[in-house]
């Protein structure tokens, strides 16, 4: 790679993180996604870049000044050298140009011994960054207090699906007979106009159960307030948590308070820190609830796996569960540590009845489930239960 490619490479991590501060539904691949439409476009014209990074990251006419500013505002001293020469020519690295702080796009500067801005010193990261990835059993209080505060802002959109219900549309699946002939009887019935419809797009509901046994306590704060936030980015979410029985918190959680809806989870389980028996909570779910749940939901099952009830019991439910849902995700907290493996007495027996095992122990790990959830909703697969569970 050549000196200002390299350059250009580091600062669209910056400017990827940037715009994650100010409220932008990116993701780690969406710098993959601009280094593309870098190369699509080239380096030369910086409005070429500015029309090619909006075509990423804007999805909506309100995020296109507030898009503009940052941009303006973050391509300075290197990358400015960079876009106006190009990405062949190699371009000489000057410290003493301006690079802004991630957090604060445009207003700080980070200076070196010499007092001089260096790019080397932003590619840290913010705080933010840092406790993306740190263990939630490692967390102090005053960090958890961030940590929550930081899922609760991410901005994203869960994906949709379609309905058995149909709406108008100028191009659609199939014609609509009933408006055609309605049309018909108008000034524009010589023009036999054509009439079509297409399938209504919806939400898949989804259905939380969540491990508040004593080996979850440690996890079991930060990834309730991802369930609180979650609910307010889809249409409809049932939440459960159990230890020994199940407990549906739904109404407690649509609290608009956090932490006031925290405690009245608390208040409302009888068996908070007590033992696991994941077999039998689920057997509860499918017995009382899975039928009044519609649509073909996503299941997001959170346990860490340990379980003291029978593992044939757990077997058998997790099987009923698999045939009447549209996916199942589970999400372990340990499965992102270093030689995780997936021998627990519970998940050895759930395991092949899940879709996707995915680590559920750092606000990233959640990042990677947000990811999951805004993509196109796509036929069921087990290739990420394999490729988590072997890593």
């Amino acid at each position: 790679m050549t000196p200002t490619g390299d350059i250009a490479s580091r600062n669209l991590v910056l400017f990827v993180r940037a715009l994650r501060s100010s409220g932008f539904s990116v993701t780690t691949t969406t710098t993959q996604h601009l280094v593309a439409a870098a190369r699509i476009v080239g380096l030369h014209a910086r409005s070429d870049v500015r029309e090619a990074f909006r075509s990423v990251v804007v999805t909506t006419h309100r995020q296109s000044r507030r898009f503009d500013e940052i941009f303006d505002r973050f391509f300075t001293g290197d990358v400015a050298t960079v876009l106006d020469q190009g990405v062949d020519r190699p371009v000489e690295r000057k410290p003493a140009q301006r690079v802004p702080r991630i957090g604060a796009v445009g207003d700080a500067e980070t200076e070196d011994a010499e007092g001089h801005d260096s790019v080397d010193d932003v590619v840290g990261g913010s705080s933010e960054e840092r406790l993306m990835d740190v263990d939630f059993s490692d967390l102090s209080d005053d960090e958890a207090a961030a940590v929550a505060a930081l899922l609760a802002d991410m901005a994203w959109s869960p994906s949709y699906v379609a309905s058995r219900r149909w709406q108008t549309a100028s191009r659609g699946e199939v014609p609509d007979l009933r408006r055609t002939l309605r049309l018909l009887i108008g000034p524009r019935g010589d023009l036999m106009p054509l009439a079509f419809s297409e399938r209504r797009p919806k939400q898949r509901p989804v259905v939380v159960i969540a491990d508040v046994s004593g080996s979850m306590e440690p996890y079991t704060e930060m990834l309730l307030h991802f369930v609180h936030g979650a609910q307010y980015k889809f249409s409809n979410v049932e939440a459960f948590v159990f230890a020994t029985r199940l407990t549906r918190v739904t109404r407690q959680l649509r609290t608009r308070n956090a932490t006031d809806a925290l405690s009245r989870v608390a208040a409302r389980v009888p068996d908070w820190s007590g033992g696991t028996r994941i077999g039998e909570a689920l057997g509860v779910f499918n017995r009382d609830w899975s039928r009044r749940i519609s649509g073909g939901p996503v299941v997001l099952i959170v346990s860490d796996g340990w379980d003291t009830g029978d593992p044939d019991r757990l077997a058998v439910e997790m099987r009923r569960l698999r045939r009447s849902v549209h996916r199942v995700i589970w999400l372990n907290p340990l499965a992102g540590r270093d030689g995780f493996t997936p021998e627990a007495r519970g998940m050895a027996a759930a395991l092949p009845y899940v879709d996707d095992l995915m680590a559920a122990g750092t606000a990233r790990n959640l990042v990677d489930l947000i990811d999951l959830l805004q993509a196109s909703t796509a036929r069921r697969t087990t290739s990420r239960k394999r490729s988590v569970a072997t890593s």
